[in-house]
């Protein structure tokens, strides 16, 4: 169905702005929150992932939030990533998820990697991040 005053739909010519998008994304409101009332600073520093290992998952009995957190833990570990690792970048899949890609192309879905986090806690984000910088 064609509706004119609807314009184009398709998505191939959107075009995203890079740096408010990183900004956007960097947010991790309810990690921030959680991370700051243990005493820990996200300062976006591979350091401050090993931190973030060290928490005590005291979210993992309260499932909406287990979920939350591990979307903002992949979104502060894809931050930190692009921040400090040459060449990574933001990335939007075209069903909407946010990947990070490397110059090699690579790519990592880090909220999915944020999700295994805080549930099992396994892969720890700072190995997690290793692994990355390697590369």
């Amino acid at each position: 169905m064609n509706i004119p005053f609807l314009g184009d739909r398709a998505e191939k010519h959107r075009i995203h702005d890079a740096e408010g998008i990183a900004e956007l994304l960097a947010e991790c409101e309810l990690l921030r929150s959680h991370a700051a009332r243990e005493g820990i600073q996200l300062d976006d520093s591979a350091s401050s992932l090993e931190a973030l290992d060290q928490l005590v998952p005291r979210w993992r009995d309260d499932e909406e939030t287990v979920s939350w957190l591990g979307n903002d833990a992949g979104l502060y570990l894809g931050t930190v990533i692009v921040r400090t690792v040459e060449g990574a970048a933001w990335e939007i899949r075209p069903d909407g998820q946010p990947v990070v890609r490397l110059d090699s192309g690579r790519e990592f879905d880090v909220v999915a990697s944020g999700h295994e986090w805080a549930a099992s806690g396994v892969p720890e984000l700072s190995q997690l991040y290793a692994e990355v910088s390697e590369e």
